[in-house]
């Protein structure tokens, strides 16, 4: 305990995350007690679910220098895809769903991979283009339209729980069995970037590509298989966010790149690369999260939610960007 308690440890990007939740938290639940209440737990957990695993993706890609703003797209394009061609051959399996549309995710991963490791154009072109060709690509299918029917075998994912609450008004809260999924990838991410040669080589790329090659690190084969697997994950999510919200919109996801990106840099992962974990990671989602859902309870209009979101992220991505550089700029004993 006495270790954990130090100076350092207290003072980690991390920690600063978890001191605001923690008063943010405090704030909320001073005006409405309703706050500290399992509803609310199971509500947030619900509301993170698939942005926590768009997260995670983004903050592996990141760690290596790259970063991708064509997941929303990418998801889009999967999951409308996906419940169109089900519906159109009438294909009711819930296997082939989540199979047909990480497929999907992954082809497009591979397009990024190219672009990125094979003919080195920058990240941030590369992904804004493959988002637009993601994006022209699914409204072109969807005429703009949302599939409000989706698989029986399918949907009934959607009515399965781990387990449910009911407070004492009567109102019910279910916890959705698909909260297993972000979980299991958060040991996934946390293993593979911290105990494996792979993840080693995602960090050491981020810090310099060129030092990473020379210490014997494929870089064009880690780039590779890091896009692809982040696409892949993003097929997946997508169809889980289709089952949760029990429709096929084609553009219920855009837009939100910014705001996953902000919660990752948020948790302490370096937007120049090299430095990011999976714990910082999802206090981030969480207080992005909070703040979105939450400050109607501290009577904030909803014209100015969307402000002090803005506000939350200038500064904690401030707060992070001048960590990394008194860390860089310490002497080094």
């Amino acid at each position: 305990m006495g270790r954990f308690l130090t100076r350092k440890n207290l003072t980690r990007n991390e920690m600063l995350v978890v001191y605001i939740i923690a008063a943010l938290s405090l704030m909320i639940g001073a005006v409405n007690s309703a706050f500290f209440s399992m509803g609310t737990v199971i509500d947030t957990a619900r509301s993170m679910l698939v942005t926590v695993i768009f997260a995670l993706c983004e903050m592996a890609i990141i760690i290596s220098g790259g970063i991708d703003v064509s997941f929303p797209a990418i998801a889009c394009f999967s999951l409308y895809s996906t419940i169109a061609f089900m519906n159109a051959y009438h294909i009711d399996s819930v296997a082939f769903a989540f199979f047909f549309s990480g497929f999907l995710g992954l082809l497009w991963g591979a397009l990024n991979a190219i672009l990125i490791a094979k003919f080195r154009i920058p990240a941030l072109i590369a992904t804004l283009g493959t988002s637009s060709l993601a994006s022209g690509a699914i409204l072109v299918i969807s005429g703009g339209k949302e599939i409000s029917m989706i698989p029986p075998s399918v949907d009934a994912l959607s009515q399965q729980f781990l387990f449910s609450v009911t407070n004492a008004s009567g109102v019910k809260s279910s916890l959705t069995v698909f909260i297993l999924l972000p979980a299991a990838l958060c040991l996934l991410f946390h293993f593979v970037l911290r105990h494996t040669m792979f993840g080693r080589g995602i960090y050491a790329i981020g810090g310099d590509a060129d030092a990473a090659r020379i210490a014997g690190f494929n870089v064009f084969r880690t780039q590779c298989i890091l896009y692809m697997a982040a696409g892949l994950i993003i097929g997946i999510a997508a169809i889980t966010h289709a089952i949760l919200m029990r429709n096929a919109n084609p553009s219920n996801l855009m837009g939100s790149e910014m705001m996953v990106i902000a919660a990752v840099v948020i948790g302490g992962t370096r937007i120049t690369g090299g430095h990011g974990s999976v714990v910082g990671t999802v206090l981030g989602v969480l207080l992005i999260t909070l703040v979105s859902n939450n400050l109607i309870m501290l009577n904030v209009p909803n014209y100015w939610q969307t402000f002090a979101v803005g506000l939350i992220i200038v500064i904690g991505t401030s707060i992070t960007s001048l960590r990394a550089k008194r860390i860089a700029l310490s002497p080094k004993i």
